[in-house]
């Protein structure tokens, strides 16, 4: 599996675990899927490819401000309890996001 099948398959388990805990949904509500939609699309899109930065140190913000909102909120939601349940998912983002954002981080200052 590659980067960027990596990153859509975190996305969906985190809108996944927000849903079905803040709106009972299973799998997904509308509204949930429609933001997956849009955020798996984002990623499928995204100019960096393999290369990719998390979202949170990207230089480039490419999702509207209202999907912006609500996946923040997603992952703020989500994220720390992915070390429960999906713990190898979550130890890899990290890895993924301590290593490709040193780079921007570098290369910014």
């Amino acid at each position: 599996m590659n980067r960027l099948q990596q990153e859509q398959k975190t996305i969906e388990k985190m809108v996944t675990l927000y849903c079905k805990n803040h709106h009972h949904g299973q799998p997904l509500c509308a509204e949930c899927r429609r933001l997956l939609d849009y955020a798996l699309q984002r990623v499928q899109k995204c100019k960096f490819g393999e290369d990719k930065p998390t979202c949170e140190k990207c230089p480039v913000h490419c999702y509207r401000k209202d999907e912006k909102e609500a996946i923040r909120k997603v992952m703020r939601y989500a994220g720390p309890r992915m070390i429960l349940h999906h713990p190898c998912m979550a130890l890899r983002h990290l890895v993924n996001g301590i290593s490709k954002n040193s780079q921007y981080k570098n290369s910014s200052g």
